[in-house]
């Protein structure tokens, strides 16, 4: 199956130390992201649960405030998919943004819907 990368720039209104909390833990992904989010804190793989399916993704790079990337486990597929949330400010603006990128077999159109709906989700929670 084809794989596409989607890479999706959004601004808001919070600090970087406000919204890390909503990438990085199994509570604040689950306020937003998926239906429920548990994690094994042993190997740092994070179940995320969507309309009673499962799919699971391991923790691979955190950087406190900035960034977190997840590798998602699928043992059919050897060419692995990720999501990666980075954190980053214009330091001339002072605006913070949030950069997605989602490497998986969903092309741009379903990607570009499905992160649409997903922060704007996020907004309505921090209020950004």
């Amino acid at each position: 199956m084809a794989k596409y990368q989607y890479v999706g720039e959004f601004e808001f209104n919070a600090s970087k130390k406000m919204l890390y909390p909503y990438f990085s833990t199994a509570s604040g992904l689950a306020q937003w992201f998926a239906d429920d989010v548990n994690i094994n804190n042993e190997d740092k793989v994070y179940t995320f649960i969507w309309d009673g399916d499962e799919s699971r993704a391991k923790l691979t790079s955190n950087r406190t405030n900035h960034h977190v990337r997840f590798d998602v486990i699928d043992e059919e597929d050897d060419d692995n998919n990720y999501f990666e949330f980075k954190i980053e400010m214009n330091e001339l603006t002072q605006s913070v943004y949030v950069r997605i990128t989602d490497y998986s077999d969903m092309d741009e159109e379903e990607a570009n819907e499905l992160w649409e709906t997903l922060i704007h989700d996020l907004k309505e929670i921090v209020g950004g």
